[in-house]
């Protein structure tokens, strides 16, 4: 190669490193730590991360039709625990607030179970599965957990609706399959059954 030639090539290759400094930095902001005071309210969308919005019934959207491979290697889908409450826990491994919140989560999941409760996990940005697999087992998590390494699931809540923008997220649906409660911070086992009991009780 001639010196002409590898001069012209840094550039590229300096680019890419910082595309790819751009892409962790992004990965890093989105898995979101905050955990400032919850609102709630009967709107559609919350002002910005850190807050738990409740939608009363009247105002509430449907869920998106989701399903694919789960963590476990099997395949599930939201349509097939029509009926329940169904709580959707958006994570991933390398999410430091997510391990946080994850013991909170396989507790009131095996609590509220006889309640007609379900939960479920969307699993994203792990590229090796068997990151997710060592989660799971590490926090006792036994609910199945949908493996969206690209995010494509998550893609399917529309703008302007309670999607999650954030990790970690989680959603309620209720019996209806609409979506009732969205909180975009890790949550503690207080705040989880504050979300989930009111919609588990609806008639």
């Amino acid at each position: 190669m001639s010196p002409t030639r590898a001069l012209r090539r840094r550039p590229f290759r300096s680019a890419a490193a910082l595309a790819g400094v751009v892409v962790l930095a992004l990965a890093a902001a989105a898995c979101s730590s905050s955990s400032s005071g919850s609102s709630s309210g009967s709107s559609n969308f919350v002002g910005g991360s850190g807050q738990i919005t409740m939608v009363k019934p009247a105002d509430r959207k449907p869920a998106p039709a989701i399903s694919g491979k789960t963590v476990a290697g099997g395949q599930d889908s939201l349509a097939a625990y029509k009926g329940k409450v169904v709580v959707v826990n958006i994570w991933g491994s390398w999410c430091a607030p997510c391990r946080a919140e994850a013991p909170n989560l396989a507790a009131v999941a095996a609590a509220e179970a006889p309640k007609g409760v379900q939960f479920l996990g969307i699993n994203t940005r792990d590229l090796d599965v068997s990151n997710a697999q060592r989660f799971d087992k590490t926090f006792g998590v036994t609910y199945p957990s949908f493996y969206d390494p690209y995010g494509k699931l998550i893609l399917r809540f529309p703008k302007g609706s309670l999607n999650p923008q954030s990790l970690p997220a989680t959603l309620v649906i209720d019996r209806q399959g609409r979506v009732a409660v969205r909180a975009l911070k890790a949550l503690s086992e207080d705040e989880l059954r504050q979300m989930v009991d009111p919609i588990a009780a609806e008639k």
